[in-house]
């Protein structure tokens, strides 16, 4: 089996040996332009990819490709419709990052509730040095026993965001599926939720219902010094309007790690300098070291199951 990996640069630091032990050739890219696709799987039996874009041109031009791994979740960056007339099996990986993204997630609430990096950048500007007593209490600290958190989306991130804050002695609140009337048991309708929590997470897909969930509207009706955690992706929060209420006092903090263009080559909204406790990590929350891990070895796993006529983590099916 001849492979090729398009674009391996969020995977290098690590040993593709699993895969490799898959395949007879394996020849890597960091990455790949659109234009150096097709002749890049021209002759071969599977294509790994992560982001680059496998369009219907690509697919069916790639005459001998037979299985095509992307070594993430979403698969919107293949031409499904394609690759079923073509005969080509689609996979993907599944639940790699989900100890990770909670993981970060709370990272960025303990820092939000701790004012943590305005601590850090007190101490290196000299604020503690010229203290007059033996700590520096300038931003309020706030614990997460006893705050009430919002989550939207419960799948297995926001089930694991919620075992974790359950652990620090706070109260869990699960939305209903926002855009829907019905709420079922053990829930509560999304416009309940965002004016009754203290810390709004967010694990949806973005979806059209989900575009801009979290505008000035909803900002408006959250608590007084509440705060928004964006781990799901930048379209879910309206930015300028997160801004605003930042820049206004009327959220506590918030923190993303997610934008609605990335990278952000021409710049963002929430990339000011002068937004007040304001967190945003660079898409990474999925990437420990683990989870990249898994990722490989469910890949070649998926190699091994395809190459034995098996089917597993298949997303091609109609």
């Amino acid at each position: 089996m001849k492979a090729v990996f398009l674009d391996v640069e969020s995977l290098d630091d690590l040993d593709l040996a699993p895969i490799r032990a898959c395949v007879d050739e394996l020849t890597c890219y960091r990455g790949s332009a659109p234009e150096q696709v097709s002749e890049r799987i021209a002759d071969c039996d599977l294509v790994l990819v992560n982001k680059v874009v496998l369009d219907a041109q690509a697919l069916d031009s790639a005459d001998a490709l037979k299985l095509v791994c992307v070594v993430a979740t979403g698969v919107n960056n293949v031409d499904l419709d394609s690759a079923r007339r073509n005969n080509i099996a689609v996979c993907n990986a599944q639940g790699y990052g989900v100890r990770s993204v909670a993981q970060h997630v709370m990272g960025l609430m303990l820092a939000l509730h701790t004012h943590l990096l305005d601590y850090d950048r007190a101490v290196r500007d000299g604020d503690w040095g010229r203290a007059t007593q033996f700590c520096l209490l300038d931003y309020p600290i706030l614990e997460l026993a006893g705050r009430k958190l919002g989550i939207v989306g419960y799948g297995a991130l926001g089930q694991a965001v919620a075992e974790l804050a359950r652990a620090f002695g706070m109260e869990v609140l699960v939305s209903a599926r926002p855009g829907t009337a019905e709420v079922p048991a053990g829930r509560v309708s999304f416009e309940a939720l965002v004016e009754s929590v203290d810390v709004l997470s967010l694990h949806c897909p973005l979806t059209e219902t989900t575009r801009d969930l979290v505008d000035a509207d909803v900002l408006a009706r959250m608590r007084q010094g509440s705060f928004v955690i964006n781990a799901a992706r930048g379209g879910v929060v309206n930015e300028p309007a997160l801004v605003d209420a930042l820049r206004n006092g009327h959220l506590g903090g918030a923190a993303t790690d997610v934008l609605t263009v990335e990278p952000p080559k021409s710049g963002n909204p929430l990339l000011a300098p002068d937004i007040p406790n304001l967190i945003v990590t660079p898409h990474c929350a999925w990437g420990s070291v683990e989870a990249r891990r898994r990722i490989i070895d469910q890949t070649a796993e998926n190699i091994r199951a395809f190459s034995n006529g098996e089917s597993l983590r298949r997303v091609d099916q109609a």
